[in-house]
């Protein structure tokens, strides 16, 4: 009989990857601790990542469920790894990456006692978050559970996978959030699997004190019903009702834009932008945010790059395609709002680089719709160098424009004011 340890799965390396990237095994020292950035800015990052400790699920399922809590525990090279429904789920150092210096990152599996305990420990994230001036951080999962908690979905028994959502929720709010409510904005990840038991999972979590949930920014590549179809719009609805943000993360459909077989990670980080855009066209014409007017969208970790050619591309679809909504040449549409007008009261943008586009937000009209991230702690992410990096940007905007970047659309969007006056 197959063992549950000999089905172990990688959450950071694709069947492309491992094909011709044999797994790297090889000790590295930690990075030392970086000194504290001079103060420019009070920063609410609206795109960071947990890395859940071991002790997750303790205490939290009902007893039924006791024995089979996930849990951590080790392989046999002594890395570890967690036992999911029966199913070892490796953990790739991506999501502990700021634990090395750039020089020392390499696709590895990590253990916990040997990563920087910022990444899974709250006490010492509020720590490493006072290092750049992080005055409020909204995490988002791992990618060992998916961005969306899609993991969940893939459990043999709904009855325990649902626990398991309710649990980790509970854990996000309750010993995440709950550490520092001031500092910390609790996001859920949903139930995806029944769309009414979704929306009835907002509602009770709104009323817990949640304002935002990780969707799929395309479900159907998760073997679920498509945005277009309907089904999931009473959990939409939901959201609409309660003011919860729905945050689209990149790769929360589990794929990323990947040209060829072979193209490194490099490529796959540099298109990161694309899987945006495609979400919010296609998010657009599928009518979700023309159902439901009051919906707020967040497009986390995919930047505003594309924005200039988004609105240029709407504009001569409209002229040449034009929007019908008679199912004509052009894509069916109802409302009195055109899709791009639709774009800029429905939709909200994550940056922590983009110079260039910072220049066009008054002639977009989208500078109340933008807010920045760190990407805690992620290869890509801005810490410890946020303040520098963020506020050499912020510099080049009016002092109003620079504010509502740096925290206050932000505070707006997820109901979460900040003390911006405190340095820490």
């Amino acid at each position: 009989m197959e063992h549950a340890l000999d089905r172990i799965e990688s959450t950071y390396m694709s069947d492309r990857e491992r094909s011709f990237a044999p797994m790297v095994r090889r000790e590295r020292n930690l990075a030392p601790d970086p000194p504290r950035e001079s103060f420019r800015y009070p920063i609410f990052s609206v795109d960071d990542h947990l890395l859940e400790p071991p002790d997750t699920f303790m205490g939290r399922l009902p007893e039924k469920y006791a024995a089979r809590t996930p849990r951590v525990v080790q392989d046999s090279d002594g890395t570890d790894m967690w036992l999911l429904d029966d199913v070892g789920v490796k953990i790739g150092s991506s999501n502990a990456d700021i634990s090395w210096a750039h020089d020392d990152r390499a696709l590895l599996e990590l253990r916990f006692d040997a990563i920087r305990p910022g990444t899974f420990r709250v006490a010492d994230r509020i720590r490493d978050m006072d290092i750049c001036g992080i005055r409020a951080s909204l995490s988002f999962p791992s990618a060992v559970f998916g961005f969306a908690g899609w993991r969940f979905a893939r459990f043999k028994d709904p009855d325990f996978a649902l626990a398991c959502v309710r649990a980790y929720n509970d854990w996000v709010l309750t010993d995440w959030c709950g550490a520092d409510p001031e500092r910390l904005v609790p996001c859920q990840v949903p139930w995806l699997l029944d769309a009414e038991v979704a929306a009835e999972e907002i509602r009770r979590n709104a009323a817990r004190g949640f304002h935002a949930v990780s969707f799929s920014e395309n479900p159907e590549r998760l073997g679920l019903p498509s945005i277009y179809t309907g089904y999931w719009d009473p959990f939409f609805s939901a959201c609409e009702e309660t003011g919860t943000v729905v945050n689209l993360h990149v790769g929360s459909s589990s794929q990323v834009t990947t040209p060829s077989t072979q193209s490194p990670q490099l490529v796959i980080a540099a298109l990161f932008p694309l899987n945006a855009i495609s979400a919010i066209v296609d998010w657009t014409f599928a009518l979700v945010p023309v159902k439901f007017p009051a919906l707020k969208i967040c497009l986390s970790e995919g930047g505003i790059g594309w924005l200039p050619m988004l609105f240029d591309r709407l504009a001569f679809l409209e002229k040449h395609r034009p929007v019908t909504n008679d199912g004509g040449l052009g894509a069916v549409w109802y409302g009195d709002l055109r899709p791009a007008e639709v774009v800029l009261r429905n939709f909200y943008f994550a940056m922590f680089y983009d110079p260039i586009s910072l220049t066009h937000l008054h002639e977009l009209g989208v500078q109340k719709n933008v807010m920045v991230e760190v990407d805690y702690p992620h290869g890509d992410s801005i810490w410890p160098n946020a303040q520098r990096i963020l506020g050499d940007q912020l510099d080049t905007l009016d002092p109003e424009t620079a504010r509502g970047l740096a925290w206050e659309n932000a505070a707006t969007l997820y109901q979460h004011p900040i003390d911006v006056f405190s340095r820490h």
